[in-house]
C-alpha cells in the first residue's frame, strides 16, 4: 500500500541481523492524526492502522528476539496531540481532573529568551488559545502538540502505566523524547517541580523492578556540564544521546581537523558505571548545531548547507549524511569510523550503511525521510504501490537515486559500503572496550590527526583517524606498553590484518592517508 509496516519490518529483519544490528530504535508507531511524524499521539496503548496491530507488533519482537535484536521504543510523553481524549477532556471541563495534565492561562505571561519554541519560523508562540476552553495553553513544540504538566502527579502515573504496557509486550528499552523539557520548563506558571530530576529517578526505579537492565536513552540537548544530572547517581537515564558531540563532529569535519573534537570530548563529565553515551551522526530530525557559536556554524553551513534550503530552525541541516558529504566515499567511511570507536553506543540511522541520499523537495525534516533503497526495481523495492501513492517519493534519480544506490548491488559488491560498514559493526562487536572503556586522548602534535585508546577490563584498543585531505604521520605515546604487539583490527587500506608490530622506543609511528584511518589492539606482555 506505498506505506512501510511491521509485516515489512518483519521481513526485513534476517538483513538487520547478518549487518550486525543488536538493537532497533522504533519511532513513534502509535495512532496520530500524523501531523509530525507521528510525533503527536493520541493512543498510547496501540498500533497506528497504517502499520499494523498489536498482534502484528507482538510477532515482530518475538522475531527479532529470535534474531538476538532487542527492540527500543520511541515513548512521547513530553507532550501528546490535540486529538488525545485527554486534551478533549481537559478543554471541555475545567473541573475534569484531565484539566491538570494541561498547562493553562488566562493571559500568557512572557517567555523567557531562551524558553521558546522549539520551531522557530514555524511557530510564533508557545502559548496558543482554545476556543472550547477560552484559555491558552502551552506548547514548546507545535501547537497542536500541548504538553503535559509534569507538576501533576497523575501525569507521572500516567508515564508508568504506559511504560508497564510496552513492557508487556517485550520492549527492551524506551527513547525518552524531551527528556530535558519534560522536567524543566522555567518561566511557565504552575509547571515548576520543587525536584525536577525526581521523575526520572521514578521511572528508572519502575522499570527496574519491572525488568530490570530496560533501557531509558534520553534526548536531552543540554549544555555540556549540565549532561551529568541527567544519569543521576546511576538511578536516573541508563544513556543519552550525544549532542554536544554531534556538534562538533560536523565542525570538524567542516574544517578537516581534530581539534573540536577533541576540544568536546573535554568537556563531557565522567560518566557513572552504568551510563552510557549514545554516539550519532545524524538523526531524521536535523543536524542541530545549537551548540555551536554563530561563527562556527556558519563554518559548517558553508561546508555542508550552502543553499538556504538545505537548512531549518536558523540552527541545523535538514540532509543526509552522504550527499552532506559530497558523496566521498573516504569521508563516509572515516565518519563512520569515528562513528564506532568514539565513546559511546553507536547509532546507525537506516540507509546510512549504503549511503542513501535526501529530498530537498521535502518539506522540512521530512527532506532526510525517504524511503529505504532495496533494489533497482520500481519503487526501489520499498513497495509495489503506485508511485503516487508511497509514503514518501523514492530518490530515483542521481547518483543517490535507487538506481545506482541501492541494497542489493552493495551487497553483491564486496568492495562497497554496505560491506566496509557491515566490516565496521563486528568489528565494533569484537572491541567491546571502544563502548564500555575508559579512555585517553594521545597527543599527536598535529590537529588533523584524533588518536584515542581505550581500556576495559584487560583489553586495550587504539584508534587513529585523519580528518584532513592530506597524508599524515604521527607518532603515539605508548611507552606503558613497551615489548607488547600491536594488531591491526581495522583500517581504510584494508580489512583486520594477522602482521603484528611490536612496541618499542618512545613514540610508535602512525601513517593514514587522506582520510585515513586504523583500529588496532594491544596484546602480549609488557617487556
Amino acid at each position: 500500500d506505498g506505506i512501510g509496516d511491521f509485516d515489512g519490518l518483519v521481513a526485513k529483519l534476517d538483513y538487520l541481523a547478518d549487518l550486525g544490528v543488536t538493537a532497533l530504535w522504533l519511532l513513534p508507531f502509535y495512532p496520530a492524526p500524523d501531523r509530525d511524524n507521528g510525533y503527536d499521539i493520541k493512543d498510547y496503548y496501540g498500533v497506528d492502522n497504517s502499520l499494523g496491530t498489536l498482534d502484528g507488533f507482538a510477532a515482530f519482537v518475538q522475531k527479532a528476539g529470535e534474531r538476538s535484536i532487542r527492540i527500543v521504543s520511541d515513548i512521547v510523553m513530553n507532550h501528546t496531540s490535540d486529538q488525545h481524549p485527554w486534551f478533549q477532556a481537559a478543554r471541555r471541563d475545567p473541573a475534569s481532573r484531565y484539566h491538570g495534565y494541561y498547562t493553562w492561562a488566562d493571559h500568557p505571561p512572557p517567555v523567557p529568551p531562551d524558553e521558546g519554541t522549539i520551531f522557530p519560523g514555524q511557530e510564533t508562540s508557545v502559548w496558543t488559545y482554545d476556543e472550547v476552553a477560552r484559555k491558552y495553553y502551552f506548547h514548546r513544540f507545535y501547537h497542536f502538540q500541548p504538553d503535559l504538566n509534569f507538576a501533576c502527579p497523575d501525569v507521572h502515573d500516567e508515564v508508568e502505566r504506559v511504560l508497564d504496557f510496552w513492557l508487556s509486550f517485550g520492549a527492551a528499552g524506551f527513547r525518552i523524547d524531551a527528556a530535558s523539557h519534560m522536567i524543566a520548563r522555567d518561566g511557565v506558571p504552575g509547571t515548576d517541580q520543587p525536584d525536577r530530576h525526581g521523575l526520572l529517578r521514578r521511572l528508572r526505579a519502575f522499570v527496574e523492578e519491572r525488568q530490570p537492565g530496560t533501557l531509558l536513552l534520553g534526548e536531552s540537548d543540554v549544555e555540556p556540564e549540565k549532561l551529568a544530572a541527567y544519569f543521576g547517581d546511576s538511578d536516573e537515564l541508563t544513556m543519552l544521546f550525544n549532542f554536544a558531540l554531534n556538534n562538533y563532529l560536523w565542525l570538524a569535519f567542516a574544517r578537516g581537523e581534530a581539534e573540536p573534537i577533541v576540544r568536546l570530548l573535554r568537556q563531557l563529565p565522567a560518566l557513572p558505571e552504568t551510563a552510557q553515551w549514545g554516539t550519532f551522526l545524524r538523526n531524521l530530525d536535523e543536524v542541530d548545531l545549537e551548540r555551536l557559536s554563530d561563527e562556527e556554524r556558519q563554518e559548517v553551513y558553508a561546508a555542508f548547507a550552502p543553499d538556504e534550503e538545505m537548512r531549518i530552525f536558523g540552527r541545523g541541516i535538514r540532509r543526509r549524511l552522504a550527499p552532506m558529504l559530497g558523496g566521498d566515499r573516504a569521508r563516509i567511511e572515516l565518519a563512520h569510523s569515528l562513528l564506532f570507536t568514539l565513546p559511546g553506543t553507536p547509532v546507525v540511522v537506516y540507509g546510512d550503511e549504503i549511503g542513501l541520499g535526501e529530498d530537498l523537495s521535502r518539506d522540512g525534516r521530512s527532506a532526510a525521510r525517504v524511503p529505504m533503497q532495496w533494489t533497482a526495481k520500481r519503487n526501489g523495492g520499498f513497495s509495489t504501490a503506485k508511485k503516487a501513492d508511497l509514503v514518501q517519493p523514492v530518490v530515483d534519480d542521481g547518483p543517490f537515486g535507487y538506481k545506482e544506490t541501492n541494497v542489493e548491488a552493495q551487497r553483491a559488491d564486496p568492495d562497497s559500503l554496505w560491506h566496509r560498514v557491515r566490516a565496521m559493526i563486528y568489528a565494533r562487536r569484537a572491541a567491546p572496550e571502544f563502548g564500555h572503556g575508559s579512555w585517553h586522548l594521545f597527543d599527536t602534535g598535529t590537529d588533523f590527526v584524533l588518536a584515542h585508546r581505550a581500556a576495559w577490563k584487560d583489553g586495550i584498543v587504539v584508534a587513529v583517524h585523519n580528518l584532513s585531505s592530506d597524508e599524515q604521520t604521527v607518532e603515539l605515546d605508548l611507552r606503558d606498553q613497551r615489548g607488547r604487539r600491536l594488531r591491526t583490527l581495522l583500517g581504510s587500506d584494508g580489512a583486520a590484518s594477522e602482521d603484528e608490530e611490536e612496541i618499542s622506543g618512545d613514540g610508535h609511528p602512525v601513517t593514514l592517508g587522506p582520510h585515513g584511518y586504523r583500529w588496532f589492539r594491544i596484546h602480549g606482555e609488557r617487556s
